[in-house]
């Protein structure tokens, strides 16, 4: 469920604590003044490159096996 702003151009989405503590540990130093910051940006490539409609995966085998990696160390795999 997505709750909107008082600001009416921004809404509200929950994640769990301790992702978004993980986030903020992850990306110190990485140049982004918040972890909002971090997931718009995030949010943000996803979809535009969902939107270019990608024929080709737009990730390699290698890349992949990184993040599922990297998800695995904090628990989520």
């Amino acid at each position: 469920m997505v709750k909107r702003s008082l600001a009416g151009d921004k809404v509200t989405i929950k994640i769990p604590r301790p992702l978004y503590e993980k986030l903020g540990a992850a990306i110190d130093g990485a140049g982004y003044d918040s972890v909002t910051d971090f997931v718009v940006h995030v949010l943000r490539d996803i979809v535009s490159t969902h939107a270019q409609g990608e024929k080709e995966a737009p990730y390699s085998d290698a890349d992949l096996e990184v993040v599922k990696d990297r998800l695995r160390s904090l628990g989520y795999l």
